[in-house]
């Protein structure tokens, strides 16, 4: 992993016009991500994670502070950041393969192969042809994470992406969106509100409180993978990141009764 960050974020404030004014939602970010971290984000609603998502990704641009990717400031959308939702978004007229191509196309031999080697990264063998009907929940999103790796982007951005899906295919998920981690090598920050999806995902949790939105707290998880929940290390880690969690929300309930 690079010493140098890949992602800088420095001083970062955004503001949203309300009735009496400016509402602050993020207050003086400061973060650094190395090229192949996995990064997990966790808060209350409404601390400004999406927002934060968002800036990064390039699609908010209008805030104070510094954001570079690749040591370049972020202006806009582009194929270096790829961004998965918690809905799939796939065209449903398309097959899979044509999803994953999206505007390029199959008939060009680079693509194809290019295309070829991420459904066989997601594991999708053989599901080359059918529509998101066809699709499992769990195996759409598969397609959604191979379609924003097409371009091979520097930082993948992921903003709840398996909230939507049941107890049983998010654990699989989270397997599979780490085999593909792993294997591809892509910086990835996601964005949950599951304690221990962030722990098991993450070589870092960032801990966000609200009203600003900033950052309490950045926790290093020092567990090797594959990491087990059932785990003694695992549990501990969880009560400490959900210890930090606690002590946001408590913050909150202060602050909401004007104690």
């Amino acid at each position: 992993m690079s010493k140098e960050a890949q992602l800088k974020i420095e001083r970062l404030n955004k503001s949203f016009a309300g009735p009496q004014g400016a509402i602050r939602v993020l207050d003086q970010i400061q973060l650094h991500v190395k090229q192949g971290e996995f990064i997990t984000i966790i808060g209350p609603s409404g601390c400004g994670k999406s927002t934060l998502l968002k800036i990064i990704a390039g699609l908010d641009t209008k805030h104070d502070g510094l954001v570079e990717l690749g040591g370049s400031p972020v202006k806009a959308p582009g194929i270096d950041k790829g961004f998965i939702f918690q809905e799939h978004r796939l065209f449903p007229w398309l097959t899979v393969e044509k999803n994953i191509a999206a505007d390029l196309p199959l008939s060009d031999p680079g693509v194809r192969s290019r295309v070829n080697e991420l459904i066989e990264l997601v594991k999708l063998q053989g599901f080359e042809k059918a529509y998101p009907r066809e699709l499992s929940g769990g195996m759409a999103q598969r397609v959604a994470i191979a379609r924003a790796l097409l371009r091979r982007p520097k930082v993948l951005l992921l903003d709840e992406p398996f909230g939507a899906l049941d107890a049983f295919t998010r654990a699989h998920m989270q397997e599979a969106l780490l085999d593909i981690w792993r294997e591809n090598g892509t910086t990835m920050i996601l964005v949950t509100h599951d304690i221990d999806e962030a722990v098991f995902l993450a070589n870092r949790v960032v801990v966000m409180k609200s009203r600003p939105g900033s950052i309490r707290t950045i926790i290093p998880i020092d567990l090797p993978y594959p990491r087990k929940r059932a785990s003694v290390s695992f549990q501990e880690f969880r009560h400490k990141v959900l210890g930090e969690f606690e002590r946001v929300e408590e913050l909150e309930l202060v602050d909401s009764s004007g104690i």
